[in-house]
């Protein structure tokens, strides 16, 4: 494991003195295992990785200078291994800036593509320069530099109980569009500290997470378009520049040394207001695109390492975005176990959801593994343990994984089948009712409780990919003709229906019907198991106009209209209730895993009349039972409790009890028999706990005992089938004490 900022506790008190001079500068071997740039009492220790390259020079800049002052090449004794490593005395982080030069072999079709003359990002900086002010194009020659920063972000003594993931309620948003629109009244639109502002209204709301779209940071200006005069970029961030980096241009000054200032601000606030953070990473590709895309990181310094590659030396496309990261090779896998330590170390975050997360789970040469060592490590790492894991289960490549995704009991994911059954249901096709029910049960039939706890499944019926919530009800056709491509980018498959008219209307009856559709959405969504998530501005009707992929629309499309919340207030107030609601009813959102009849793990609940249930006895003027106990001997030394249907516990059966024994059923809830019968129908409950794993047999046994415990309710003596249905009962008692007494 490589050592960050964060971990400064291991650099020495006292500055270290230097060994010789390069370029003018006072330097010494660094600390090789510190990867980036970290300040040192009297200095800056550098530290990079490369496979491949023959060379590697230190470049180091003036602010905003385009060729660099000094050169620092690494002396072979400043490289241990693969790794190169300085301390540089005397540099000003507040005036320099760096990069990287590496010289190697040039063959395309071997995957080798160092070049001399490529300036390079540090793969591990914490800031990149010139990214500051939304909108400004870098110049092509000039490359990405970055900054030192100070880790000196004072936590104080904040605490943040973080949320367990059945109760989450997510809201997904994009910091810029939250709050751009001059309708969100906040005094920084699109910043973190202006999604600061708003977060009295969350609170409203009622949420209590927020997953935000790319933070890290990206150049929405690098494959700008001119569309029927509108400027059209890579506004939602999904092509990272650099994973450790925060988007600086989110912030609403800028933070030179200190980035990040502001984000971690924002955390700390939303945290102080039982708000956790859920951040929306891209490690399946990065901006550098295909063979014919820049090169400004990774690709300089081991193309062959980072980026899935054909046996030609071209990439491999899984993502749809020109290249793929080779995440389960050592090197990737190591950089992404770093990048998200440090998130949650130094930023705090609470959770990830990773985008397109069947490529974390190919192999290097794109085929899908069965357990990704990458996969594996961030389920297992110490420094994540507490920290949610959201996989969007399918990638670009064709590979569809929700309910298969890899998960060791730790990976929730995108529940896409829920999207789509839902949206389907809801709009009233045919067949779905089934369908329907195991959605709103948690998707059992994805998501074997056995294998991937009760907390796998993150419902949702609208995100940032597709039509709002508004626009579901809204359109029967995408509508994406202002994004450049003849309206072929985006799904077609919405399962959405205009309620009678595309688009905008007038006709009351159909806003009617709209504002019904949405409220019965939002209402399945809060009633069903699992985690849910919805799309930011949904709680207003906010509108797309029909565009299902604005990803390069900066404008009104993508900005949320905050003047439709006060239109809107009868769909706001519906959402608020039925959060509420949610959150009041713990059954909804039933912590632990399902058992065999839904219920928690270990506890099946079998309500019988104690009248007329064989299992039961009638002697000396009591009722006795003798079958719970052996259950309590089958669930391997669990409990059998006997209670009343309010609750009250009759009898609890202690493990290790003889399967003879008899239980007396007597007091609150059960009267004594008179005259050899009891007076009207009493019922009990069994609460049983069985083992986590169940025989296929006994697991009949137990649902046949549950249908027929119920079917002999209220049974009346002078039912004609009494006798016959008797004879099948104890004939299935028979089966289910075999099942039982013969499991191991």
């Amino acid at each position: 494991m490589s050592l960050h900022t964060s971990d400064l506790v291991l650099v020495p008190g006292q500055q270290l003195p230097p060994l010789e001079t390069i370029s003018g500068f006072q330097v010494r071997p660094g600390f090789f295992r510190f990867f980036g740039a970290t300040v040192i009492p009297g200095g800056v220790n550098f530290t990079i990785q490369s496979h491949g390259a023959t060379s590697c020079e230190l470049l180091l800049f003036h602010k905003g200078e385009e060729e660099p002052f000094a050169v620092l090449p690494f002396p072979e004794h400043y490289k241990i291994g693969f790794v190169y490593s300085m301390i540089v005395f005397g540099f000003d982080i507040e005036e320099y800036e760096y990069a990287y030069r590496l010289d190697g072999p040039y063959d395309e079709k071997q995957g080798l593509r160092f070049d001399p003359a490529k300036i390079l990002l540090d793969p591990y900086a914490r800031s990149v320069t010139g990214q500051s002010h939304w909108g400004c194009v870098n110049h092509a020659s000039h490359g990405y530099r970055a900054r030192v920063t100070h880790n000196n972000f004072d936590w104080g003594d904040s605490r943040h109980a973080q949320i367990p993931m059945e109760d989450l309620i997510i809201y997904e948003l994009h910091v810029r569009g939250f709050t751009q629109d001059s309708s969100s009244g906040v005094k920084c639109p699109g910043t973190f500290r202006g999604l600061e502002e708003k977060i009295p209204y969350l609170k409203e709301l009622g949420i209590n997470a927020v997953e935000l779209m790319p933070i890290f940071e990206f150049d929405e200006m690098r494959n700008a378009r001119l569309i029927d005069e509108n400027q059209l970029i890579d506004y939602w961030g999904y092509n990272p520049v650099s994973f450790f980096s925060p988007n600086s241009s989110y912030a609403s000054k800028k933070e030179e040394n200190n980035e990040g200032t502001e984000l971690k601000h924002l955390i700390r606030t939303l945290h102080a207001n039982g708000i956790d953070v859920i951040l929306d990473v891209v490690f399946n590709h990065t901006a550098e695109g295909n063979e014919l895309g820049p090169c400004f990181s990774f690709k300089g310094f081991d193309n062959n390492i980072y980026y899935m590659l054909t046996p030609d030396g071209y990439y491999y496309n899984f993502s749809g975005c020109g290249n793929t990261l080779n995440c389960n090779h050592p090197v990737v896998r190591e950089l992404i176990l770093d990048c998200l330590r440090y998130w949650v170390t130094d930023y705090r975050v609470d959770g990830f959801r990773f985008d397109l997360a069947s490529i974390l789970g190919r192999n290097e040469d794109g085929s899908p593994m069965s357990q990704p060592p990458l996969l594996q490590s961030l389920a297992f790492d110490p420094i994540l343990g507490n920290v949610k894991l959201i996989a969007e289960a399918w990638d670009a490549g064709g590979l569809y994984q929700v309910g298969s995704f890899p998960s060791w009991r730790r990976w929730a994911e995108w529940n896409g089948r829920y999207r789509d059954d839902m949206r389907r249901f809801l709009k009233g096709d045919d067949g779905l009712h089934e369908t329907a029910l195991k959605r709103i049960l948690g998707s059992p039939d994805l998501y074997n409780p056995q294998y991937r706890g009760g907390n796998a499944s993150v419902n949702f019926l609208t995100c940032h990919d597709g039509f709002t919530l508004c626009d579901l009800y809204s359109y029967n056709q995408k509508h994406n003709e202002a994004n450049g491509w003849n309206n072929t980018d985006g799904c077609d498959d919405n399962h959405s229906w205009n309620c009678g008219e595309e688009g905008e209307t007038s006709n009351p009856e159909i806003l009617r019907l709209r504002l019904k559709m949405m409220q019965n959405a939002c209402a399945l969504l809060m009633c069903s198991r699992g985690t849910p998530m919805f799309l930011s501005g949904d709680e207003f009707a906010d509108t797309r106009f029909g565009n299902n992929n604005p990803y390069c629309q900066d404008n009104e499309i993508s900005w949320l209209d905050w003047s439709l919340l006060s239109k809107n207030q009868a769909l706001f107030a519906f959402f608020q209730y039925m959060i509420a609601f949610r959150k009041q009813h713990p059954g909804i959102r039933e912590k632990g895993e399902p058992g065999t009849n839904g219920g928690p793990r270990g506890d099946l609940l079998v309500e019988v009349n104690v009248s007329r249930h064989p299992i039961f006895q009638r002697q000396d003027m009591h009722i006795f039972s003798t079958v719970p106990i052996s259950f309590a001997q089958a669930a391997l030394g669990g409990d059998v409790k006997i209670q009343t249907v309010d609750g009250a516990v009759i009898y609890n059966v202690k493990p290790g009890t003889k399967t003879d024994t008899k239980v007396r059923l007597k007091g609150k809830g059960v009267p004594s028999l008179r005259n050899s019968a009891v007076r009207g129908d009493h019922y009990v409950t069994l609460v049983i706990q069985t083992p986590e794993k169940l025989s296929a047999e006994a697991k009949e046994a137990l649902r046949r005992f549950d249908e027929l415990s119920g079917n002999s309710l209220h049974q009346n003596d002078s039912n004609p089938e009494k006798s016959e249905k008797k004879t099948k009962r104890k004939g299935f008692m028979d089966k289910v004490k075999e099942a039982f007494e013969g499991e191991e």
